[in-house]
């Protein structure tokens, strides 16, 4: 504490380096603290839980080309050959996957004309749809074969109003029936009311959602009746790519005016939905790596300049008895004040352009733990940059300084 007023007497007379210096480092923690909370909410995207067989799964988008065909009539066709492949376990046709970017969402009332309490993206499919997916049904039952009716995509998707019966995933029945039974209950996605059947443990949406509805869904025994549709296979892991071409054969020997595309495995869908996850979080990375490597070498700099400076006066104090150590801890507690005001002035900043990226791009409320971890990273950082300089500065022998002044 004996070093506190001179330190301080110093700053005065240095005011404008020294505050460029703790503006340097506010934004900086500013900055870092955001794109440190967006990288660990981008990894742990990465990392969803899909609930789907992710690596017995591959599938194909056909496309009809004639505009007069019955195409529940074809779906049958195409997964009655399909399911014939050796090695197939299971087909259905959907119209949609987690993570390939296909999403009908639609409110989810308790009762007619009540605000909607959730969310959901609506999954379609023929039967054995959960089968081959390998959802984890968790209570309750599959769809039985008579519940199945068309989803009606040529009247506006009227089926959605006609539908007796649903499952739902476990998050979207906490978030509707918190701490109940959802079984039996009936939910409103459309104009009339729905009965929930089953709960799966986990589907994910087709698209990635902000808010912790990112498994809020519902399966409907919906027919895809449209031209478009996604054939979905499941079989063992090191089976997928001869599959993938035994399927497209077998689908343009049934008939050739179609168009087949997309023929993946679930694992390659997935890593080309997260592309650019990861191409983000390499930037963010780097963007952080060069505002902390800056901001040192601004520390380091600056200190170095003022060891120079201080020759004088440092020299005299060790000649009326200053250790090395008085010196060194002179220059970490200068340090440790300028850091410790862009700290400050940081957390500030960095709530505010939270609020900004909350406001404009879905970005969730900062935690506080984030300002901590940033505030000591960015003491570390400063005690390091500057135990260069502080160290030269103590070994300057009393003498040699003095000539040298």
């Amino acid at each position: 504490m004996s070093s506190l007023p001179p330190i301080l007497a110093s700053l005065k007379r240095h005011k404008l380096p020294a505050l460029l210096l703790m503006l340097q480092v506010s934004l900086t923690c500013a900055i870092v603290c955001n794109v440190a909370f967006m990288i660990t909410h981008s990894i742990t995207q990465l990392h969803q839980v899909s609930g789907v067989a992710e690596d017995e799964l591959v599938m194909i988008d056909s496309s009809d080309l004639d505009d007069n065909a019955q195409p529940l009539v074809r779906h049958t066709t195409d997964l009655a050959a399909l399911r014939a492949i050796p090695g197939v376990k299971s087909a259905a046709a959907i119209d949609a996957l987690p993570f390939n970017r296909n999403d009908w969402t639609n409110g989810i009332a308790l009762s007619p004309d009540a605000p909607a309490r959730a969310s959901a993206t609506a999954f379609n499919g023929t039967p054995r749809e959960l089968e081959t997916l390998g959802l984890h049904l968790v209570e309750g039952r599959d769809f039985l074969p008579d519940e199945y009716i068309p989803v009606g995509s040529a009247h506006d998707w009227a089926g959605i109003d006609h539908v007796a019966v649903t499952i739902i995933t476990r998050a979207l029945a906490e978030k509707l029936f918190p701490g109940q039974d959802p079984l039996g209950k009936a939910i409103y996605p459309g104009d009339k009311p729905v009965r929930i059947v089953g709960v799966v443990d986990h589907l994910a949406r087709p698209h990635a959602h902000e808010g912790g509805d990112d498994e809020y869904a519902t399966l409907f025994p919906l027919l895809p009746d449209m031209n478009d549709v996604t054939y979905v296979l499941r079989t063992s892991a090191g089976e997928r790519d001869h599959i993938l071409q035994r399927a497209s054969d077998v689908l343009n020997r049934l008939d050739d005016n179609r168009i087949l595309q997309d023929t993946q495995t679930f694992s390659q869908l997935r890593s080309d939905y997260f592309h650019r996850n990861r191409t983000m979080i390499s930037l963010l990375i780097a963007a952080a790596l060069g505002l902390f490597s800056v901001t040192a070498i601004g520390i380091a700099g600056l200190a170095n300049f003022w060891v120079q400076q201080r020759r004088r006066s440092i020299g005299i104090r060790r000649a009326l008895g200053a250790t090395h150590s008085d010196i060194l801890h002179y220059f970490q507690g200068e340090n440790l004040l300028i850091v410790g005001a862009g700290v400050v002035l940081g957390s500030l900043l960095a709530y505010t352009l939270n609020i900004v990226l909350m406001e404009y791009y879905e970005q969730a409320r900062l935690p506080p733990n984030y300002l901590m971890i940033g505030a000591l990273s960015l003491w570390l950082l400063g005690q390091l940059a500057v135990l260069g300089p502080a160290l030269r500065a103590a070994a300057v022998p009393p003498v040699m300084a003095i000539r040298s002044a």
